[in-house]
């Protein structure tokens, strides 16, 4: 005899009393993370009124999570079926070939503050010289959910794992910390330190750069790995030799995959913006 599944408005008012916050309270919490939910949303949802149903609303669903302190999916795992592929935390190997692998280089940084940084912009330039991939540039904005983060973690993954890994270059507002590197497995993974542990609701800017030597290796892809949520990601690719077809390809954490042509403008380059994106990855393929 199986038990029957918690209902979501159930387990989010006990949630809410269990927390010991108002409504206003959690209102507060929510918009202070760029989500905005009205009074009356958090009313039908913990009276069973209305649930959760739109992309905007599952976001916002894996935000009160952390508000009221659950585990991730406690509340987002109880909604229909079809709309879980909106959870808001995937596994940390999830869009990566051998998920043990890269968990099992990570252990070697510290990923303690992962959790609670929220990511609010990702910027990547990716410069392309002839048909080799020269450079990666990366800025990011990140805001503290409460007091102590003081680091950023990088993990780059190669598909080719006979080339060499590139060099990792802090460029505004940290330092590197710990660099761990398995060129066996075309795997990187770095700190970046930031200047001063942050306070809660703080942001910083960080920027670091990724760079090949001569000669480049051979590019036809770049993308992007997200496993929480990102409110704005813009991908830059520049080519000075113009590809044959560029694809923009993303996938979610379902493993759902879609794939659409692009057009390389007039100066060379091929832009992708995505907003409150994730988890999953997003990213441009080439042909020459």
């Amino acid at each position: 005899m199986s038990l029957p599944m918690p209902d979501f408005a159930d387990v989010l008012r006990a949630a809410v009393v269990a927390r010991g916050l108002s409504l206003e309270r959690i209102r507060s919490h929510l918009a202070r993370r760029g989500v905005s939910v009205s009074l009356a949303t958090l009313s039908y949802w913990q009276t069973g009124r209305s649930r959760p149903e739109r992309r905007a609303s599952l976001t916002a669903v894996g935000h009160l999570e952390e508000v009221l302190e659950l585990e991730a999916g406690a509340l987002s795992s109880l909604l229909a079926p079809a709309l879980r592929g909106s959870r808001r935390v995937a596994r940390l190997g999830a869009f990566w070939p051998v998920p043990s692998v890269i968990e099992d280089v990570v252990g070697g940084v510290d990923t303690r503050w992962d959790s609670r940084l929220t990511r609010i912009s990702q910027h990547d330039r990716v410069a392309v010289a002839g048909r080799g991939e020269r450079s990666y540039v990366s800025r990011q904005v990140l805001r503290a959910e409460e007091d102590g983060p003081d680091r950023w973690v990088v993990i780059l993954h190669l598909d080719e794992h006979d080339r060499a890994l590139p060099s990792i270059r802090p460029l505004h507002n940290c330092r590197l910390g710990r660099v761990v590197t398995r060129p066996a497995d075309g795997l990187l993974v770095a700190e970046l330190l930031f200047r001063a542990p942050l306070r809660r609701g703080q942001t910083v800017i960080t920027e670091h750069s990724l760079e090949n030597a001569a000669p480049y290796p051979l590019a036809t892809n770049y993308s992007r790995k997200f496993r929480r949520p990102v409110h704005e990601y813009v991908l830059e690719v520049t080519f000075d030799v113009p590809p044959r077809s560029v694809r923009r390809v993303e996938q979610d954490a379902e493993g759902g995959r879609r794939s659409a042509g692009v057009r390389v403008d007039e100066g060379g380059s091929v832009l992708g913006v995505a907003l409150r994106f994730g988890p999953g990855s997003y990213g441009f393929e080439w042909t020459w």
